[in-house]
């Protein structure tokens, strides 16, 4: 083989092991994509969308993450985190009061309207869901979007914040869909 060919084949092969690294450290640190599973998160993601989560990602409150499912092995749920450490979260006739203050939940409006009682969230305090008053430290409290089909922190307790994987910043999948969601 010429010393030129020689050349070049070991000129590719460092160009595409360095890909695979930049690949690497970009997934296990930056982001890593993913697909929704399920209707929990509807109509803000439907079943098989994919996103791109960052990992990098300061949690707020209503910011969508994903995070491991506490309840499945090898397993993942995406939700709207609702309660922050110290947070008291209460739901009374519908609206989300947290710290005694009721919170706007704009990406409800679509389920609200095909609910057939205009009610998606029935009524409850952190103490009847978890018998605590406040979201613990390190702890955080989510619920799906689709509130009638959503296992959530209502029913599997506080989300440790170290199983979240990060905040979902972006869809491209649908296409007709691509884009930052709300």
């Amino acid at each position: 083989m010429k010393e030129t060919t020689k050349s070049e084949i070991y000129s590719w092969i460092k160009a595409i092991v360095f890909a695979f690294i930049i690949v690497f450290i970009c997934r296990q640190f930056l982001f890593t994509p993913t697909t929704v599973f399920g209707e929990s998160m509807s109509p803000t993601f439907q079943d098989k969308d994919r996103v791109v989560v960052s990992k990098m990602a300061k949690i707020q409150r209503f910011d969508i993450v994903v995070f491991d499912a506490p309840d499945v092995e090898d397993s993942y749920y995406i939700k709207r985190v609702i309660g922050l450490p110290g947070d008291q979260i209460e739901m009374k006739n519908d609206v989300l009061y947290i710290n005694e203050e009721a919170m706007d939940e704009p990406y409800l409006i679509e389920n609200k309207e095909e609910s057939p009682f205009h009610i998606l969230t029935e009524d409850f305090s952190l103490q009847e869901k978890t018998g605590q008053s406040n979201v613990p430290k390190d702890m955080l409290f989510v619920m799906g979007d689709n509130r009638l089909k959503s296992k959530d922190s209502r029913a599997l307790g506080f989300i440790p914040l170290d199983s979240v994987i990060g905040e979902v910043k972006f869809r491209y999948y649908p296409l007709q869909d691509m884009g930052i969601p709300q």
